[in-house]
């Protein structure tokens, strides 16, 4: 059977038909045996690829989640010896380590405080609770890590891989540390029913941030680290820089682009500008509606129109006027086109949900977990059928009362379009009673 080991394509389909049998039932040991080969051979892009291939078949993220920590526990151990280039100081992933490592300090306080308690006693002590409140807060705001990757990462993930889609999986876990938090601190604040509940929730919560770490730094990043290029890491490093960092500080020097221009000027020194390595050059601006389904990478930079004023038919505005007005609106608006690629988002003062560049010209479907993808789903195929021109949905979120709205955009003869997604903060609105006739600025 050595034929295999370093056949990447056999090894996948072996990896399969085993995960596959761990998913089944059978029995562990003698699969164990019988890829054995293919299991001490394991590559990261091997892991991608044979999740990605369970995907295909029609296996959802929920029944792929049920299984994963015993197939993962066969193969963590032959993933860590995998050799990769880490990265260095400056680069985007090196700070999403870095915050891995603040995780880890953070988690085994975590770990030391539930140890202290004494969940069977009558009554637990006050500034226990408290304590394990305030941690449970803390890893919480971890979850601006989680955002990064889902919003920034993940979309020139989707443009390079082929195999892309386990990055669902890996969102819908996210998703899972956050319920499993906040139905934490929902305990922690109930007291009811409070030692048959905890136990579990506290084990699962340990286990899927460690997991998680594991996951990023012995499958994802070191094959993010093996695809993307230069140019695509400064792009990552400078909206990671706009998003924010959770538990450490922000990166202060901007050493990729130092990086980059330092190996164009030997290039150019060695008298080779246009180099194989090189840092493509930057193309002229191309209208989105001509690239096909934009599958390039999404366009940086705007026509040049200053003082040009542009006919929208009840009047003229410059492009910066139309900026300022959409922008100065108290709403996060996000247009979909009928390919239900994401064209544009505007940047208001308060944003509800997190956008980044990277997320023009993904699919819309991309931009949402797993368990929230059917409901897209169903909206965009109402609108396109001319069944439905509108969808509202509501929710509490951070103490706001958060309305979201979609709209179907149809031309003149009719044909949509595309979608434009709508959020606004309606907390004070509701509040508002009778009327207001005069100016109150006092």
């Amino acid at each position: 059977m050595s034929e295999f080991i370093n056949n990447s394509e056999e090894r996948v389909k072996q990896l399969l038909e085993f995960s596959m049998g761990m998913m089944q039932g059978k029995k562990g040991k003698e699969l164990i045996a019988k890829y054995q080969e293919a299991i001490e051979n394991v590559t990261p892009h091997d892991m991608i690829a044979m999740e990605d291939l369970q995907l295909k078949k029609g296996i959802n993220p929920a029944e792929i989640k049920a299984d994963i920590e015993k197939i993962m526990n066969v193969l963590n151990p032959h993933l860590e010896k995998y050799e990769w280039e880490e990265p260095e100081e400056g680069h985007p992933l090196y700070y999403l380590m870095q915050e891995n490592r603040e995780l880890e300090k953070l988690l085994q306080k975590f770990k030391d405080n539930i140890k202290k308690i004494e969940f069977d006693a009558e009554a637990v002590k006050e500034e226990e609770i408290q304590k394990l409140r305030s941690l449970t807060v803390q890893l919480q705001e971890f979850d601006k890590h989680y955002v990064r990757k889902e919003n920034i990462l993940f979309p020139y993930l989707e443009k390079k891989w082929e195999n892309y889609r386990p990055l669902k999986v890996m969102w819908s876990l996210h998703d899972d540390i956050r319920r499993n938090l906040k139905k934490l601190l929902q305990l922690l604040e109930d007291r009811q029913n409070f030692d048959m509940k905890i136990r579990q929730l506290l084990g699962e919560i340990l286990m899927l941030m460690y997991r998680m770490i594991f996951k990023e730094e012995h499958v994802i990043f070191p094959v993010a680290m093996e695809t993307l290029s230069l140019r695509e890491w400064k792009q990552i490093q400078q909206q990671s820089l706009q998003m924010g960092y959770v538990y450490i500080e922000p990166p202060q020097k901007n050493i990729l682009s130092q990086k980059a221009e330092k190996e164009s000027s030997q290039r150019k020194a060695a008298g080779h500008p246009g180099a194989a390595g090189s840092e493509p050059k930057e193309e002229a601006y191309t209208h989105p509606g001509s690239l096909p389904e934009m599958e390039a990478d999404f366009v940086e930079g705007e026509i040049p129109l200053e003082g040009v004023m542009l006919g929208l038919g009840t009047g003229h505005l410059s492009l910066e006027e139309i900026k300022m007005m959409i922008n100065k609106l108290p709403l996060d608006i996000t247009y979909v086109d009928q390919n239900d690629r994401v064209r544009f988002f505007s940047n208001p003062e308060e944003r509800f949900f997190p956008r980044s560049k990277a997320i023009i010209g993904r699919t819309v479907q991309n931009c949402h977990p797993p368990e929230s993808v059917h409901i897209v789903e169903k909206i965009l195929k109402a609108f396109k059928a001319g069944e439905k021109d509108k969808a509202r949905f509501w929710i509490q979120m951070k103490g706001k009362f958060v309305l979201i709205e979609y709209y179907a955009l149809r031309d003149d003869n009719g044909n949509y379009r595309g979608t434009i997604e709508v959020s606004q903060d309606l907390t004070e609105l509701r509040e508002l009673e009778g009327e207001q006739r005069l100016l109150d600025w006092e």
